[in-house]
């Protein structure tokens, strides 16, 4: 008989490999949502028994956690060529391509407030480039920890529409001859730019006023 993760005739079966297991999980998160990810739904998917998926994750929780972290290796921050701003202005870029990849996962896990650790690429890269920058040593996390979260705020709204919404409404006190009109940043990608700018923008702003006789940078 063959063993948990052998096939029939004992070939390694690749789909009950924890690489496999996660794999098949994130498509089916990428297709029907968290909500529709079960181990018997994996099971199905993989063509396997449900109970022998429990050898290589203990729990829903755990196989979270693992397709969350294999996301995460597939992000590549290319960060250390160019100034900071273009530094911080790829990594962002590169980021919100990986999510709007997997738009799923990623609304929920920034959801989950354990979702990125220090040693995820994301945060190690944002954090170098800060200090590159000039952030000073001890406002860094701070300061890394306000950009997540207003990045991933914004992505959130991307994914799940809002952004988009939002962007289309007039405002009230507009003619009635404008209603309907586009907004201004409706179009995703210019939108992004508008955050970047801004967000670099005030970094700037802070940098320049850390640089300057009086309080350093507004962040504690």
């Amino acid at each position: 008989m063959a063993t948990v993760g052998q096939a029939a005739g004992g070939r390694r079966d690749a789909r009950l490999t924890e690489e496999g297991i996660y794999a098949a999980a994130l498509g089916l998160i990428d297709r029907d949502g968290i909500e529709a990810l079960s181990m018997r739904k994996l099971a199905a998917v993989l063509g396997v028994n449900p109970m022998s998926l429990y050898h290589h994750v203990p729990n829903k929780a755990a196989l979270l956690r693992g397709v969350t972290n294999l996301v995460a290796r597939q992000f590549r921050p290319k960060s250390g060529d160019g100034t900071w701003q273009e530094q911080l202005h790829s990594v962002a870029h590169g980021f919100r391509a990986l999510a709007h990849q997997h738009p799923n996962l990623i609304e929920h896990s920034f959801a989950n407030p354990s979702s990125i650790d220090r040693e995820d690429p994301f945060w190690t890269a944002l954090t170098g480039i800060l200090h590159t920058a000039g952030v000073p040593p001890t406002d860094v996390a701070p300061v890394a920890a306000v950009i997540t979260s207003l990045f991933s705020g914004y992505l959130i709204a991307e994914v799940n529409g809002t952004l988009g919404r939002l962007a289309a409404m007039q405002p009230a006190l507009e003619s009635a001859e404008s209603a309907g009109a586009p907004g201004a940043v409706a179009d995703g990608d210019r939108g992004f730019e508008l955050a970047m700018q801004t967000l670099i923008l005030g970094l700037e702003a802070q940098l320049t006023r850390g640089r300057q006789p009086g309080p350093g940078l507004a962040i504690t």
